[in-house]
């Protein structure tokens, strides 16, 4: 057994995992002292006897604060996998205890929020009410590495290709085109004769440049021999799509599931106008090799049914 092995497999305790992670956050030792109720000294102390232990520095630190060395950033993501293990783990043993059954932490794109997740976790709640269901919400730059430390159980959204990776497993569920909407109160709301023409030349709001939807609505504008709009707000929060749509008012370009479920509410009208493009499957993104809790495998098939009764 290497010296490494020996470190991670019996020398590290949890209680230098979370220094190390603390670190990470902080950059700064007296902070870190702090937030764990002991004197900086200690601090200092304990991660000394860390570095001793890989006979690595992880740290360099200056007057301006902690910075992690190269050895030091893979260390910090191996602690923070292990103490989310810890937290799953203890979940669902208090669970188990106090008569419930499971915690689940489930990342969420908009895009597979309101009309999948929602109804499966509501089919989940019909088979097993005591159940916690923790939604995250957020785009993959954000979702996919807190996936990887297992601080998320998995991801529903769209498969976007350009973040497919060897560690990550996906299923795709079904194809949601995407829809032009506005506030019921904008001036096109109510118009029967939208054209392009006239969308290039308002306000929008727009996925982030990284997401698939964003450069085929753009392809859209070049196919009419139209530039893109250039008065735009980029977000992948729906709160901030549906603020900038009543306050801005903007234009913005939704899942049909989204943009149907919040128009027989009332919050938006969806314009008619083909968009005829096609995109990645909306779907699951799971760790590769990491074995499901029973509540994740139980929503993981509320998932699968949801889509099913879908189609």
């Amino acid at each position: 057994m290497t010296q490494i092995d020996r470190v991670l497999r019996s020398n590290l305790k949890l209680r230098h995992l979370q220094l190390l992670v603390l670190l990470d956050e902080l950059r700064h030792l007296g902070r870190v002292s702090e937030f764990m109720s002991i004197t900086q000294p200690a601090v200092s102390k304990m991660l000394a006897e860390i570095e001793k232990m890989f006979e690595l520095q992880l740290f360099v630190r200056s007057t301006r604060g902690s910075e992690p060395t190269p050895y030091g950033a893979s260390v910090v993501r191996f602690a923070r996998a292990v103490l989310a293990d810890y937290q799953r783990t203890r979940d669902e043993i208090d669970a188990v205890a106090s008569g419930g059954a499971g915690r689940i932490t489930v990342g969420a794109m908009v895009v597979g929020t309101p009309t999948l997740l929602m109804q499966a976790i509501q089919r989940l709640k019909s088979q097993s009410k005591l159940t916690t269901v923790m939604v995250e919400e957020g785009d993959l730059t954000r979702l996919l590495p807190r996936l990887r430390v297992s601080e998320l159980d998995l991801i529903v959204g769209r498969l976007e290709p350009g973040y497919a990776s060897p560690d990550l497993d996906t299923e795709a569920l079904y194809r949601e085109p995407m829809r032009i909407v506005v506030s019921p109160s904008h001036p096109m709301a109510e118009a029967s004769g939208v054209d392009w023409a006239m969308l290039a030349d308002v306000p929008w709001v727009v996925p982030p440049p990284w997401a698939s939807s964003r450069t085929k609505l753009e392809q859209m504008f070049y196919k009419h021999r139209l530039l893109p709009p250039t008065d735009i707000i980029e977000t992948a929060s729906f709160l901030v799509t549906l603020s900038a749509m009543h306050q801005r008012p903007a234009v913005a370009f939704l899942a049909q599931g989204v943009a149907q479920h919040y128009a027989r509410q009332g919050l938006l009208r969806i314009l008619k106008v083909k968009v005829p493009i096609e995109l990645p499957p909306v779907g699951l993104i799971t760790l590769r090799g990491r074995t499901q809790t029973p509540a994740s495998e139980l929503l993981i098939t509320c998932l699968r049914e949801t889509a099913a009764s879908r189609a």
